[in-house]
């Protein structure tokens, strides 16, 4: 079992930045792959962003690439995401998810690949 909680939402003008951080707690933190969700009012979660239990391999949706960065401290048990550029569509409710690790490159997209699940922090960005 391990919990996970989100911080660091928040009001963000167009072109501003936003550190996202995921505090997990419980089993050993290397043994999962982590990911960043995020959804909007009236549409399904979407994936964003995943890492590698080492940070060795990351995955990013495209909407993203070149503006946002996953990251993780194992020591600290924590992964980020620092999301710069910031567009109004992207605003919805973003979570952090862990998925049990398979292999050393492990990354998932799917959100039913997930095995556990913060319960999101807000984000708004106004145009």
């Amino acid at each position: 079992q391990v919990q996970l909680v989100e911080s660091g939402g928040g009001l963000v003008q167009a072109g501003g930045s936003l550190r996202l951080s995921c505090a997990a707690s419980g089993r050993t933190f290397e043994s999962y792959v982590m990911g960043w969700f995020r959804q909007a009012p009236g549409k399904e979660r979407e994936f964003v962003a995943t890492i590698s239990w080492r940070g060795e391999n990351t995955y990013y949706v495209d909407s993203v690439k070149g503006r946002f960065t996953i990251s993780r401290d194992n020591a600290k048990n924590t992964v980020y995401l620092q999301m710069n550029s910031l567009k109004p569509e992207d605003t919805a409710v973003y979570y952090c998810a862990a998925a049990i690790v398979r292999g050393p490159r492990d990354v998932r997209a799917a959100p039913e690949d997930y095995d556990y699940w913060g319960q999101g922090t807000q984000v708004t960005v106004s145009s």
